[in-house]
């Protein structure tokens, strides 16, 4: 869940308050996140947003498909750099070493992001009406770490061994940052290490080529 790369701005006319009408997808969850903290989530809206951007409704639409959209900024990007992080491990580091390695420095971060990347993570994690989002999200995350570990054992996305990877995984990644959130002085890193490793000696046993079959009763 990193933060987006800045893109190119778009300068259109001035807005009536002498502001100049220039905007980027950063700039725009800038805005956002300052409305969110200080009016909160559900009494901000999409024109409250665009409004202190000095920009019209159609503008903001050209950057998000809605509110919920700007909190999880370029998610599609992120996955793709999830993606990208795992085929870049070593093929002979054991499994749970190299999503270990991927998940953590997937959500690490410079200093100066943190506090910014701490209150997009409070959003995601604590306001009800964006649950129903996050459940979404989450799927494509876990779908990204089920077709690696499908890929490092030999078996397909949909037997038990990735789909249970993939769902651990998530559950490790959730149970940090939940502690992370609630205790501010402790390292992201080191939490998703400590998390992962806990569920690594189950997923330890997982083997790299197809197990031998199972008995249906199983």
């Amino acid at each position: 869940m990193k933060s987006p790369p800045g893109d190119a701005t778009v300068t259109v006319e001035p807005a009536r308050t002498g502001r100049p009408r220039v905007t980027s997808r950063a700039e725009l969850e800038r805005i956002g996140f300052e409305l969110f903290a200080r009016q909160g989530f559900d009494d901000t809206t999409v024109d409250d947003i665009a409004a202190a951007a000095g920009i019209g409704r159609r503008t903001f639409f050209r950057y998000f498909s809605s509110k919920n959209d700007l909190v999880w900024g370029d998610f599609e990007e992120h996955l793709l750099r999830l993606r990208e992080l795992l085929a870049a491990t070593s093929t002979d580091a054991p499994l749970v070493d190299a999503l270990r390695e991927a998940v953590v420095e997937f959500n690490s971060f410079d200093p100066v992001e943190v506090p910014w990347h701490r209150q997009r993570m409070e959003l995601i994690l604590r306001v009800p009406t964006l649950q129903a989002d996050s459940t979404l999200r989450y799927a494509s995350w876990r779908a990204v770490v089920m077709e690696f570990v499908a890929a490092r054992t030999g078996l397909p996305p949909t037997d038990m061994v990735p789909r249970l990877a993939g769902y651990a995984l998530l559950a490790a990644a959730m149970a940090a940052y939940e502690h992370w959130l609630s205790e501010p002085g402790t390292e992201l890193s080191c939490l998703l290490g400590r998390t992962i490793e806990q569920v690594g000696a189950g997923l330890g046993t997982v083997q790299t080529a197809p197990p031998p079959p199972r008995d249906a009763a199983c």
